[in-house]
């Protein structure tokens, strides 16, 4: 049996009830081209969501391009964003010939300093790309102040954000569109998936077209496109989790709040702040190792690995340091960012992983 304790593992429903949900596809030999089990999923995520629109796509980066691409920017513009977030964010823009605009990080939280986007706002500015960071969301009403002063759009990447509240309402209906991720990583998985949500409606159309070829029927091609679509098999897959998304949260809840109360008892381990207002989901559990501390947090990485347990520097390098974009973009005053990237070290989170394993790895962070 592999003893390794991976920084995450997918969730999967059980065999059984996959296959069952599957057999129909033999029967139909309907697979993709939104068929019924992607409309079926569509309906079920936007109400789950609790957002007024959404559109499937066949990962959480096409997703992110597509939703940038719908605005219509003109080449060259320029996205404020932050360079500490995957990789994903910062390609979605420079693939739709933009110009990312690099912002610093808030230490409390991960999430875009808005008290410094506005300094960076030039007359090529079309809009702003925050990232909801490891669950921890953005300063949501500051953010949408500063678009409407300088009339900007602003996409939220919600990877990390899925099924969060804030203030009551789903985190999909705060900015223009907001772009979830259902990779095998996440708390959430189609397998392979992602979904954009929207409030105006005419996004659906535009986003259909750019997923689809622009195809609008069979001998109508209204507008050039791309393949975006999700498949049947993934979509199958997204019903049979979000039957058990609740029963896999609540697993996600005890090793947090194990985890928290370990943490808690070391003097020079750090968490974020937690947002008031704001649902959890569970989706990562991040520590902060002080300057203070006895060790590094590559020395932890590395202890924890030795033990066939593999932790994740997450977000290490920053986007802006990696070595397609250096130099490239503006990214002056990444001071908090930086300092962040080289401290951050994401631990073992995910259903079924055992109590005493979170244990077992507290024991060797905090070992003499």
């Amino acid at each position: 049996m592999d003893r390794k304790i991976l920084v995450t593992r997918s969730s999967m429903p059980p065999y059984e009830e996959y296959i069952e949900a599957i057999k129909p596809l033999w029967e139909s030999h309907w697979l993709t081209n939104m068929g019924m089990y992607h409309a079926q999923l569509e309906n079920k995520l936007k109400s789950y969501l609790d957002v007024p629109e959404l559109s499937l796509m066949v990962n959480g980066h096409m997703a992110l391009e597509m939703a940038i691409q719908m605005m219509g920017f003109p080449e060259g513009a320029e996205i404020i964003t932050t360079p500490f977030t995957f990789i994903s964010t910062t390609h979605a823009i420079v693939r739709n010939h933009l110009n990312p605009v690099f912002c610093d990080v808030k230490m409390s939280d991960g999430t875009i300093d808005e008290r410094k986007i506005e300094e960076l706002i030039t007359e090529k500015t079309a809009a702003i790309v925050p990232v909801h960071v490891y669950g921890n969301i953005c300063n949501i009403e500051e953010i949408q102040k500063i678009a409407d002063k300088y009339d900007l759009k602003v996409i939220y990447d919600a990877a990390h954000a899925f099924g969060i509240k804030y203030k009551g309402r789903g985190i999909g209906n705060y900015g223009d569109a907001s772009v979830f991720s259902f990779h095998a990583t996440k708390i959430f998985n189609s397998i392979e998936g992602g979904a954009v949500s929207f409030s105006e409606h005419k996004y659906y159309g535009k986003l259909y077209n750019l997923k689809n070829f622009g195809i609008q029927n069979e001998e109508l091609v209204a507008a050039v496109g791309a393949n975006a679509k999700m498949n049947e098999f993934c979509a199958i897959m997204g019903l049979c989790n979000l039957e058990h998304i609740d029963a896999a949260l609540e697993d996600r809840k005890k090793q947090y709040e194990f985890y928290r109360q370990a943490v808690n008892e070391i003097q020079g381990i750090g968490l974020f702040e937690e947002k008031a207002d704001a649902t959890k989901n569970y989706a990562y559990f991040p520590i902060i190792v002080q300057e203070e501390y006895k060790r590094t947090r590559d020395e932890i990485y590395d202890l924890l690995k030795e033990n066939d347990i593999h932790a994740r520097k997450y977000f290490y390098p920053l986007t802006a340091d990696q070595a397609c974009f250096r130099n490239k973009y503006k990214n002056k005053n990444l001071d908090n960012a930086r300092k962040l990237s080289g401290r951050i070290l994401i631990l073992p989170m995910y259903e079924g992983l055992e109590l005493q394993q979170i244990a077992n790895i507290m024991d060797i962070i905090r070992g003499g």
